[in-house]
Formats: structure tokens, C-alpha cells, sequence
């Protein structure tokens, strides 16, 4: 089994741009055999630095899976009312414009590599609800305007952020997953099985939204249910105050144990629950699966980051050995 990596969050470069760093890590990543291809970071152009550099250090044989989300959260700092779900025009306008931009990444992409090589795109249902309106009518209108357009074979999926709760504070704070999934399937029974809309949840940030595990295995069961779960990525999270802070969307990598020895002690994403997920999401199937752990401390060289991410992804070598 073969899986997508988002590599991006495991970068030694985490401030700042250093091209040759960059290729060594990239060198490190092609030669993992249980990397199928990345989860591509989208910020508004092809590749955040040099669109040159990426085409000429990515392995040819990779496919992709292009995560909005960089983005979305770079332009929210400048817009709150930023997003697809937007009640607001303008900010509603702009995300589209971001989405155009996505579309022509992909197409260059593709191009490039003289095949479909970008299985998907994911994207999130911003704003955040705390700072600006957000409504399903306001993301289905976004969606059957982005339907129109030729994604060169991409599906379009929703990666579930954390949605608003009045409990605590939000990472993101988007629209529900029921508000998702109303839309998706509204739309889908309008649409041919090629163009399906999908759903893909995110572990961490399933718990971060319920506090609890098990949040996560009832966001797979909804989706399931609804027809619609298109991918798992696997991405951790913790109450603890360690270096990757308490409950932050930063990335942790999975729990350690015997079995897991480049992780995060305080890390509430087991072996154990990542395997339930598995199990319950029919894993072998999507069409996205994977990991994106970010590494601590920053200054950690390139050994130490390949270390945590084939940790991360022995864990689901296991699971699948075993199944």
C-alpha cells in the first residue's frame, strides 16, 4: 500500500526558503517506497517559492492531491470574510478567483508531467463563522460555479475543518460537517459519478472540533453514511502544552510506543486509533489516504524529519499487513 504524504508540514524549511535544503528533503521523500505522491500546499501560484524548482525536484511518477487550506488561511488574515461559504460578495468573489487559480495550478501541473497526475483537490469551507457569516447556500453557490470549470481530471473533495462550537475556541471554525455534507449531496444527485463531489476528514482536526478520539470514527461514520468519504488524512492533536501546543492544529506527530519511536508523548493520535479509523473508513478504498505530521523541535535536521515520517507511515504498514 502506497500513500499520499503531506510532506509540506514535515519542511526544514519552516521560515524562510532555502532551495538546496529543500531538494535534499525531496531527495529523501523519492526514495520512500510507501509514498504514492504529496498533498500539495495551494498559496495562490503552483508552488510558493518557485514553480521552476518544484517541476524540476518532484518524482515523475508521483500523484497529487492539492490542499487549499495554506491559502485560504493566508488570505483570511487579510479578508475574514475570505471563502467559499461566504454571505459576503466580495469575499465570496475572491475565493472563487483563489479557486481559478488552483484550476490553472493544476492544469500546468498536469501538463507538465504529460498525464492526469492531480487526483484531487481539496478544499475548506471558510470563513470562519466567529468572524463573518458563512452559510450552505453561500458554499453550494461557490461549488456549482467551480463545477463548471475543467478541473483536468482533479475531483474536488472538502477536507473537513473544525467547525464553530460556542465550547472553545476555534482553529478554523468553518461550517459543520452536516452543513457539508447537505451540500455535497444536494449537488451530487445533480451531477454524473464522474464529477461527485467527495469528503475527506482530517483526524486532528475531527478531535480538535469534539475533543474527544472518537470524534474522528462518528465524522468517517457520516460521511460513510452520506456515501460521500473520499479520503483520511491522518494529522494528530493534544490538550498538552509541549512544543506543538495545546490543542493547536499543528500537526503532531502519531502518540510514541514500542512500535513508535519518532512521535509525540502527549500526542492523542495512537496506533490504536489510527487503526480503528482504518478499519472503519474501508481505508484500502479512498481516494485519498495519508499523513502530515509536523516535526519538533524546527531546528531538527533532515535524518530526524525522514525518521518521524516513516514512523508515521509504518503505522499504517502495519494495518495493512495485518488486514
Amino acid at each position: 500500500m502506497k500513500y499520499t504524504l503531506g510532506a509540506y508540514a514535515a519542511s526544514p524549511n519552516h521560515n524562510g526558503w532555502n532551495p538546496e535544503l529543500e531538494t535534499e528533503f525531496y531527495n529523501q521523500l523519492k526514495a520512500l517506497p510507501n509514498v504514492k505522491g504529496l498533498e500539495h500546499p495551494f498559496l495562490g501560484r503552483l508552488h510558493q517559492h518557485d514553480d521552476n524548482w518544484f517541476l524540476a525536484n518532484i518524482h515523475p511518477d508521483w500523484d497529487y492531491v492539492f490542499t487549499c487550506i495554506p491559502g485560504i488561511m493566508t488570505a483570511l488574515g487579510q479578508n475574514p470574510m475570505f471563502g467559499l461559504a461566504s454571505e459576503d460578495g466580495n469575499g465570496r468573489a475572491e475565493a472563487l478567483a483563489f479557486m481559478q487559480q488552483a484550476c490553472a495550478a493544476i492544469s500546468k501541473l498536469n501538463t507538465h508531467l504529460g498525464r492526469q497526475a492531480v487526483t484531487a483537490i481539496q478544499i475548506q469551507t471558510a470563513p470562519a463563522r466567529h468572524k463573518a457569516a458563512a452559510s450552505k447556500a453561500a458554499l453550494k453557490a461557490s461549488l456549482q460555479t467551480m463545477l463548471e470549470w475543467d478541473w483536468h481530471g482533479a475531483r474536488i473533495v472538502i477536507e473537513h475543518c473544525d467547525a464553530y462550537v460556542a465550547e472553545h475556541a476555534p482553529s478554523k471554525g468553518f461550517l459543520t460537517l452536516d452543513d457539508e455534507l447537505e451540500v455535497i449531496i444536494q449537488l451530487n444527485t445533480q451531477l454524473s459519478t464522474a464529477q461527485h463531489l467527495g469528503m475527506v476528514i482530517n483526524w486532528g482536526r475531527s478531535v480538535f472540533e469534539t475533543r474527544r478520539t472518537e470524534g474522528a470514527l462518528e465524522h468517517i461514520a457520516a460521511a460513510k453514511a452520506a456515501g460521500v468519504l473520499s479520503g483520511l488524512m491522518f494529522s494528530g492533536v493534544s490538550d498538552q502544552d509541549s512544543e506543538y501546543g495545546a490543542w493547536r492544529d499543528s500537526h503532531q506527530p502519531p502518540q510514541t510506543s514500542e512500535l513508535v519511536n519518532a512521535g509525540e508523548p502527549g500526542s492523542w493520535m495512537t496506533e490504536q486509533a489510527m487503526h480503528r479509523c482504518l478499519a472503519a473508513s474501508d481505508a484500502a478504498d479512498l481516494l485519498v489516504l495519508g499523513a502530515k505530521i509536523g516535526i519538533r523541535p524546527h531546528s531538527a535536521d533532515i535524518a530526524c524529519r525522514l525518521g518521524y515520517i516513516r514512523a508515521t507511515l509504518a503505522i499504517l504498514d502495519r494495518y495493512f499487513s495485518r488486514s
